[in-house]
């Protein structure tokens, strides 16, 4: 080899990837690297204090929201009057949706917390920053929903000797005679929204908020509730009381507890999932 031929000290040397770059070949979170903080049963209570003052910060856009929610709950009863059969599958489908309606009540808890006043065309396409992950996270849930919609009607199917005669009233549904149907119902419902609630109860708001996947978001979800069972079960137990008891008057109620507990569930991901 001649001279000429030999490498040069003077000659360039790679150089090192920037950390810009080599954060760019790594993955997003990990679902089991991503830190949990741990919780107490006062946590709750905290996140509702929080969500309430939320909605005073921005009450038009809660309100507008709000009335999503008892809109939703006037067709579910419209459609009670004239097919209850499909009823009992739509309420999952409506459960669902309620974790993407409240995507805009996460945006503006975010906005809030970033000392930014919040706007509703903003709060409404927030979805649109992460809409591939949070469409997969959608279609899970949709598959989840279609399912429980098909284990509903044949609890339906099984329990009544053809169709019975349900259209107008709740009481003829609530018939003694109609316990088993309760019960069994129940029971399914109870199963597929324990489930969907495990899997999503941070999971929206962390999509949100951060650059992971919707695998991910949901299996954090699910290993906090799975590590942290009693306060996420005490959490579960206090938004279906709140959201039974808006119902009562008309569905009224969901115009103030819908947007307060959808800002209180982006503090519950805050405060559950480290930074």
């Amino acid at each position: 080899m001649t001279p000429a031929e030999l490498p040069s000290s003077d000659a360039p040397r790679p150089q090192p990837l920037p950390p810009s770059a080599v954060n760019e070949e790594i993955p997003a979170d990990s679902a089991f690297a991503i830190r949990l903080r741990p919780l107490g049963f006062g946590d709750p209570v905290r996140w509702l204090a929080a969500g309430w003052a939320d909605f005073r910060r921005a009450p038009l856009i809660g309100l507008f929201f709000g009335a999503c929610f008892m809109l939703m709950g006037w067709c579910l009863l419209g459609v009670y009057e004239h097919a209850p059969i499909y009823t009992l599958a739509l309420s999952a489908g409506f459960l669902l949706m309620g974790p993407f309606l409240c995507l805009g009540l996460y945006q503006v808890s975010r906005r809030l917390q970033q000392g930014y006043q919040p706007r509703l065309l903003d709060c409404l396409s927030a979805w649109r920053k992460r809409m591939s992950q949070i469409a997969i996270f959608g279609t899970v849930l949709l598959i989840l929903e279609m399912i429980w919609g098909r284990a509903a009607l044949v609890v339906f199917a099984v329990s009544f000797d053809g169709m019975p005669d349900l259209s107008g009233s709740l009481v003829k549904l609530l018939n003694p005679e109609n316990l088993g149907f309760i019960v069994a119902y129940l029971g399914v419902g109870a199963f597929f929204a324990g489930l969907i609630y495990a899997v999503s109860v941070i999971s929206i708001p962390m999509l949100l908020d951060r650059p992971t996947d919707a695998v991910t978001a949901g299996l954090t979800s699910l290993r906090l509730v799975l590590t942290q069972t009693g306060v996420m079960l005490f959490w579960g137990a206090l938004i279906t009381v709140l959201v039974v008891l808006a119902l009562l008057p008309g569905f009224a109620g969901l115009l103030v507890v819908g947007p307060v507990l959808g800002h209180a569930s982006w503090h519950a991901y805050r405060a559950a999932v480290e930074d």
